[in-house]
């Protein structure tokens, strides 16, 4: 029914699949699918265009018909979507062994570049196919729409696909290709910023509400005592936003062509205090330190900091950029993913938000994650056992989001609401027409 169902559910599912592969990669060293690159390459590649993709094909094929108001996509869409999305991740992970039949076919070993091309090719068209199929799906709509406010997303799609494309046309040329995953990182994160700022604008003044609500006594007070008690409105300011894109964005270039450059380092910095200054909408008192608000709040933490030590690492401070790295694939993409799931996710379901403490404890996990990976960028620590811990909090993380969010999404709304409109609440539609 709509796109952000079978896609979060995918989700959660794919960000445990992945995470307990790897763990059992760093732990009891099993194997994990054989690419070109190894098994880096594909643990990367899996969780930025695996995972992360998913999780921005849902929302966007859900968000942008709100946004543009224009109409659903039709079922069929997301059906195709879905199957598209699998046949990729099938693709890939067969990759290594069509090039290990394709070599005995051409009666060579199996690293011989043409068979590794053949062995390839399916997963790199599906991949870029997914990639170019969700960009020409939202294009017209949001180059359509009148006041054109969304187009953040047009932009950061088309970027996404063009690394997506960079990263299979590597392979084939028999380049390494972790260079796109790294801009594909840093395509995310604006993306992340262009999300929260929409998400961020609902839930921060429905707390704002909340705390005047629960200030105002239940009398009439004279309009000074009102003034006096009157608490801030947020808006995600378009110059802050905008800066903070812009300062990631020149980051991510100068990362992909002067990679371990003093200029990289200084505007890693540079894109950390952007986001800190982004980070000056939110401090309106009370209302930010409620669950939700303050579960968005942390995102842009983690992203101001992976900046922040990527800079410092490209000036030569004593940690490696993985570091920074991890906060930001970790920690920023994966907290704000599992925001979307649990906000976007239920409200979108026909479902309020969830109270229940699996929230708080979903995304500590991930921060956890998060710090336990970067701290394994330091010199003089047990690399090994901080990887796998922070494996096990991921898996940790999303198996509680697979658990609680995915049945909302597999069954029929329950609160008189249709198709991807927002949860209704009960008794609002009389109290409206009251």
């Amino acid at each position: 029914m709509c796109g952000f169902r079978p896609f979060f559910l995918l989700t959660a599912l794919y960000a445990v699949l992945v995470l307990l592969a790897w763990a059992g990669f760093l732990g009891f060293d099993l194997a994990v699918p054989a690419v070109a690159g190894g098994p880096f390459v594909w643990h990367a590649h899996e969780l930025m265009f695996g995972f992360g993709l998913a999780a921005v094909a849902g929302f966007v094929l859900t968000a942008v018909p709100e946004f543009t108001a224009t109409p659903p996509f039709a079922p069929r869409v997301a059906v195709r979507f879905v199957l598209l999305w699998l046949a990729a991740r099938v693709a890939f992970w067969m990759s290594g062994g069509l090039a290990a039949v394709a070599g005995g076919w051409l009666g060579v070993a199996d690293g011989l570049p043409a068979a590794e091309w053949i062995g390839h090719l399916p997963a790199a068209l599906l991949n870029i196919g997914f990639a170019c199929a969700l960009l020409v799906a939202v294009a017209p709509r949001l180059w359509r729409d009148p006041e054109r406010r969304q187009l953040g997303f047009l932009w950061g799609l088309a970027a996404m696909a063009a690394a997506v494309a960079g990263f299979h046309l590597d392979v084939l040329r028999g380049e390494y290709p972790m260079r796109w995953v790294l801009a594909g990182l840093g395509v995310m994160m604006t993306l992340v910023v262009v999300a929260m700022s929409r998400i961020s604008m609902r839930v921060m003044n429905d707390a704002l509400d909340a705390e005047r609500a629960r200030r105002l006594p239940a009398h009439t007070l004279r309009h000074d005592e009102e003034a006096e008690l009157e608490l801030p409105s947020y808006r995600a300011r378009p110059p802050r936003r905008n800066l903070a894109i812009a300062a990631i964005a020149g980051y991510t270039v100068a990362e992909f062509l002067l990679p371990g450059s003093p200029i990289t380092g200084w505007l890693g910095l540079g894109a950390a205090a952007a986001v800190f200054n982004l980070l000056n909408d939110w401090h309106v008192g009370r209302a930010l330190f409620t669950r939700w608000a303050f579960l968005l709040y942390a995102v842009y933490w983690l992203l101001a900091l992976g900046y922040l030590l990527l800079g410092l690492s490209h000036l030569g401070a004593p940690l490696a950029p993985s570091a920074g790295t991890h906060l930001l694939a970790i920690g920023a993409m994966g907290l704000s993913i599992l925001a979307v799931l649990c906000i976007a996710g239920r409200t979108h379901a026909g479902y309020p938000l969830d109270e229940r403490p699996w929230v708080g404890v979903a995304a500590a996990s991930i921060a956890i994650a998060a710090v336990l990976r970067a701290a394994s960028g330091l010199p003089d620590v047990p690399v090994p056992a901080l990887q796998l811990l922070a494996a096990l909090a991921w898996i940790l993380a999303f198996a509680l989001a697979a658990w609680r969010l995915g049945v909302l999404f597999v069954v029929a709304r329950v609160d008189g609401g249709a198709g991807c409109e927002e949860y209704h609440e009960p008794g609002a539609a009389e109290a409206s027409l009251r």
